[in-house]
């Protein structure tokens, strides 16, 4: 622009409102007293094309996938503690935990095909074994525990076959580990950010739980004079549950987020009441009491199913929140280009 462009009236062709304002008044006003700066930009918000959440949120079913959750956990480690007080000379405790074995990973499996909504798409699973697929290696693992699970029940029950009986439990308490751990694999090898940034702890989490539902249903269901593996098994579950769990959410940063807010918050307040409460009574006076052994093995119970059902409504708002995608892709890029070699953030 030259100095004939420039009139009394201003310059020629210039659009009052329309051109960019520069110099002090750019950038973004600050708060408080005095002269500041104004905002040339809002804020930016996470969103995505039309609104829609980056990520597909899971369509599984709350009662049908967290219930799988639960009891798979629960039949796993009932298993190990089976194995245990069979060993041992405890025939109460070893049938309580055979029975609880079977019948949880038979309802484990119904909630399973009942979410998937035809029996057929299960065994379709079943037509190739697909070691780097947790889904693949799952349905495997289950086709092959639950029939030992229910051998070795039957055998206990029909006080026969002995030792196919024997040889049933001991084969299910070598699987149970896997059966009890895996689903943690499972939605921790999902894009969920509250599910895939835990994979590091969380198997360590559900087998806690694992183990306090098994030793829960022993204290409800078994003698007291035999519920000593149980009290024992409650007691370091819970160490192992509500300790990783605190790890993983410290490791988590932003994607830990989820876990302290609405329905997963309640159910995971009420996970670490209920196990703690359970674990102490069983370990303190649940070899005095029937009715304080069974108190504790309700409350280790309901503990495990709340931090299963928390984990998966926390999972949930994570996806449906564009900012748990978005932010840690963005600090990963960051701490790679600070890295030597690294390439620079994207602008």
């Amino acid at each position: 622009m030259s100095g004939s462009d420039v009139t009394r009236d201003g310059a020629e062709g210039a659009r009052p409102g329309r051109d960019a304002v520069t110099g002090s008044r750019t950038g973004r006003r600050r708060r408080g007293r005095g002269r500041g700066e104004r905002a040339m930009v809002p804020d930016a918000e996470f969103s995505s094309y039309y609104g829609r959440p980056i990520l597909n949120r899971p369509t599984w079913k709350a009662l049908d996938i967290a219930g799988y959750l639960y009891l798979g956990g629960l039949a796993g480690a009932s298993s190990l503690l089976a194995a245990g007080a069979h060993a041992t000379g405890r025939p109460a405790l070893a049938r309580t935990a055979k029975l609880g074995a079977a019948g949880a990973v038979s309802l484990s499996l119904a909630a399973l095909v009942h979410d998937l909504g035809r029996p057929e798409r299960f065994l379709n699973m079943l037509r190739v074994f697909k070691p780097t697929s947790p889904m693949s290696v799952g349905s495997w693992l289950l086709a092959g525990y639950a029939p030992l699970t229910v051998a070795a029940a039957a055998a206990d029950v029909a006080g026969r076959y002995r030792l196919v009986g024997a040889a049933a439990t001991a084969s299910a308490a070598v699987l149970g580990p896997a059966v009890a751990t895996y689903t943690a694999v499972l939605v921790s090898d999902t894009a969920v950010p509250s599910w895939h940034e835990g994979h590091r702890e969380l198997p360590y989490v559900f087998a806690g739980s694992g183990a306090t539902a098994a030793a829960g249903l022993a204290l409800v269901c078994a003698p007291v004079g035999e519920t000593g593996p149980a009290r024992r098994t409650a007691a370091r579950g819970a160490v192992l549950e509500l300790g990783s769990f605190r790890v993983m959410k410290r490791r988590m940063g932003l994607a830990a987020e989820p876990f302290e807010h609405g329905r997963a918050r309640t159910l995971l307040r009420a996970a670490e009441t209920l196990t703690f409460a359970g674990a102490t009574l069983g370990a303190c006076f649940g070899g005095r009491s029937r009715a304080v052994a069974a108190g504790a093995g309700v409350a280790l119970l309901a503990g495990s199913a709340a931090l299963r059902f928390g984990v998966f409504h926390a999972g949930v708002t994570s996806a449906e929140d564009p900012k748990y995608t978005v932010l840690p892709q963005r600090e990963r890029l960051a701490a790679g280009a600070r890295e030597p070699g690294g390439a620079p953030p994207a602008s």
